[in-house]
């Protein structure tokens, strides 16, 4: 890598990542105290196999720039690990009521980078074993579904990749129960 390459592609990971934060939150409708999953493949951003190159500049740069578009928004930000730590989600204890805490401290080869990044950075972080999380970010194919409130829509975000990771996107919505003549509150989509 030439000098600065690196500083570069930081700043277009960075970049990416503050645009799908913000489409997702437009198109979501995502609401103050409403929150988000994300897992995120370093590896996978960087052109590797997932959990193969993990990167804690890449975990940085992406967790910096999603938690100042969702803590600005008053959205909490819940970040899921690897399999190695059966993808728990770290989040800051005020957004963990109702959840059980466990005992895990991410680091980047257990839990990967990006969960390592938010652990570091939150004010008073704590595991949980699961969350249901209105809104997600899959960031290079790390299966997010399993914290999802029922029933997930995928979202079509303008950012398609972060680096080299594809991105998918969700949100979900209240079950619809009825029959034809069932009508529904539109404002709850």
């Amino acid at each position: 890598m030439q000098a600065g390459e690196g500083a570069i592609l930081l700043d277009e990971i960075t970049e990416a990542a503050r645009g799908a934060a913000l489409d997702l939150c437009d198109k979501a409708r995502l609401k103050p105290g409403q929150s988000v999953v994300v897992g995120c493949s370093t590896s996978e951003i960087s052109g590797q196999k997932i959990g193969t190159g993990s990167s804690a500049d890449i975990g940085e740069a992406v967790f910096g720039a999603l938690y100042d578009v969702f803590s600005a928004r008053g959205i909490y930000l819940a970040a899921q690990c690897c399999e190695h730590l059966n993808r728990a989600v770290i989040v800051e204890r005020e957004a963990a009521a109702g959840w059980r805490i466990v005992n895990a401290v991410p680091v980047s080869d257990a839990g990967g980078a990006f969960a390592a990044a938010a652990y570091r950075s939150f004010t008073d972080p704590v595991a949980l074993e699961e969350i249901r999380a209105d809104a997600g970010l899959d960031i290079g194919s790390t299966l997010i579904g399993m914290h999802l409130k029922r029933v997930a829509v995928p979202l079509r975000l303008d950012v398609t990749h972060i680096g080299k990771a594809n991105l998918i996107a969700a949100r979900t919505r209240l079950p619809l129960i009825g029959g034809a003549r069932t009508n529904y509150n539109e404002a709850l989509f």
